[in-house]
């Protein structure tokens, strides 16, 4: 099956992980492109096509203010990403408690096993080496 263009697929445009950073950066508040470039870091022509793939799928949307354009997220279109990532998180959830339970029970069973162990050293009756006796000195 052929693989859908990035500025038609939403799970395209975010499989790159300057977009995802920048969807984070703008998450909270709108932001111009100054921003981001100073923020993350990145060159400005590499925001700036990076949020035009975000636009054109949706993801971001673009206002003027004055002679500046910011950017936000667009909730709506994040929603979809956010329900099917949850079908993973309730998956991973599970087998970490299932982790956690196992490595539980075998930390208990080792515990168990050196109380066991020490019990047993302590109750077994110690024999006195031959040297330390004196029963066997040199004349």
């Amino acid at each position: 099956m052929p693989r859908a263009a990035t500025r038609s697929d939403v799970f395209n445009a975010v499989a790159e992980p300057q977009r995802r950073a920048i969807l984070e950066f703008l998450a909270p508040v709108e932001r111009a492109v100054g921003d981001v470039v100073s923020e993350l870091g990145l060159p400005q022509p590499s925001v700036s096509k990076h949020l035009r793939v975000l636009s054109d799928v949706d993801l971001v949307r673009a206002r003027r203010e004055g002679r500046r354009i910011l950017y936000r997220t667009n909730s709506d279109a994040i929603r979809p990403l956010h329900e099917w990532a949850g079908a993973f998180q309730r998956y991973w959830g599970r087998q970490l408690l299932r982790i956690k339970d196992r490595a539980e029970a075998a930390h208990r069973a080792t515990r168990a096993e050196r109380r066991t162990s020490i019990t047993v050293r302590e109750t077994s009756p110690r024999r006195r080496s031959p040297r330390r006796s004196g029963m066997h000195r040199k004349p």
